[in-house]
């Protein structure tokens, strides 16, 4: 397999990245230490790990706390803790061998094998934000109370106007996907406290254990929304030149560095596993009654509760 060889990043580099990039060599030759020595790692850690926080995730795992308590909580930590190691597995290949995933695959598959890859690299990338564009026009449309088709127009131009931010570099980018990924991870810390999970019940949940066709059908669910190759894909390329190693040294320094970046990830993780027990405790498992709320007034909350047993459905799984 070809090595590209290394270049200075730094050389080239708009203002915003070469600070960082100087910050990144700073690291490497031990001059930064501690949290400091770990900031420029940073971003690719929290662009990937969006992909752990989107509606599809939010679907599957409320509905499993909604429909059968915290008995599938180990399918969502299992699938996210599998995920985090493929993610990490495709950071190092970038940052090994200065090449991203999809270009490893068309070196070494078949010209058949690549563009199969390529196909379904792209529909699995459609169909994921297809459920994200809805899911954030939804989110309009409950909060807010803005008609679907404004809030659809919103979502784009919001879409499009993040995008954009890549024209200053990435640093932009990736200050903005950290701050979406805060507040996310701060709601449902909110949730959590509100909803007061049993600790008995958590661990019972971490029990590997089905109960009928439907809990595996969901439990599917929560894997395919969980692990995604497109994700996979994205993540090789965003270390692929980012901080380029000027040789193996250096290079395993910097995979050392993205390891350490765990806490994007891990708060993603930390968010998804949370959304079971949330709703499984009953307490947050609420939507208005009516989509365009009086400001100032919280709707009243359902009293539902969700039994930890086997096959309980709890009711608040239809209001």
């Amino acid at each position: 397999m070809k090595v590209v060889e290394p270049f200075d990043p730094a050389a080239t580099a708009l203002p915003g990245e070469r600070s960082v990039l100087l910050a990144a060599q700073e690291a490497l030759s031990g001059k930064r230490r501690g949290l400091r020595a770990l900031w420029p790692f940073l971003g690719p850690a929290f662009i990937a790990s969006v992909a752990y926080v989107d509606p599809g995730n939010f679907a599957t795992n409320i509905s499993s706390g909604a429909t059968y308590g915290y008995m599938l909580l180990w399918v969502v930590v299992a699938a996210n803790l599998t995920a985090m190691l493929v993610q990490s597995m495709s950071a190092k290949l970038g940052i090994a061998t200065g090449l991203n995933l999809p270009e490893v695959c068309r070196e070494r598959f078949p010209r058949a094998v690549t563009v199969f890859l390529w196909i379904q690299a792209e529909l699995i990338a459609m169909a994921t934000d297809l459920a994200e564009f809805i899911g954030a026009a939804l989110g309009l449309y409950l909060i807010f109370g803005i008609p679907m088709l404004p809030a659809a127009l919103i979502t784009a131009v919001a879409a499009f106007a993040i995008l954009a931010l890549q024209a200053g570099g990435f640093r932009p980018l990736e200050a903005v996907i950290a701050g979406l990924v805060g507040v996310i991870v701060m709601a449902f810390a909110f949730e959590v406290f509100l909803a007061r999970p049993t600790l008995g019940g958590i661990v019972g949940g971490l029990q590997p254990r089905f109960a009928g066709t439907d809990s595996v059908l969901l439990a599917a669910g929560i894997i395919g929304a969980t692990v995604m190759p497109h994700v996979v894909y994205l993540h090789s390329a965003l270390t692929q030149r980012r901080v380029v190693g000027n040789d193996a040294r250096e290079k395993r320094a910097i995979y050392r560095f993205e390891r350490r970046t765990c806490p994007p990830p891990t708060t993603a993780w930390a968010a998804c596993s949370a959304m079971a027990p949330t709703c499984s405790s009953g307490s947050a498992c609420w939507l208005p009654a009516s989509p365009r709320p009086r400001w100032g007034r919280w709707p009243a909350r359902s009293s539902c509760r969700a039994s930890s047993g086997a096959g309980s459905r709890s009711s608040c799984a239809g209001r």
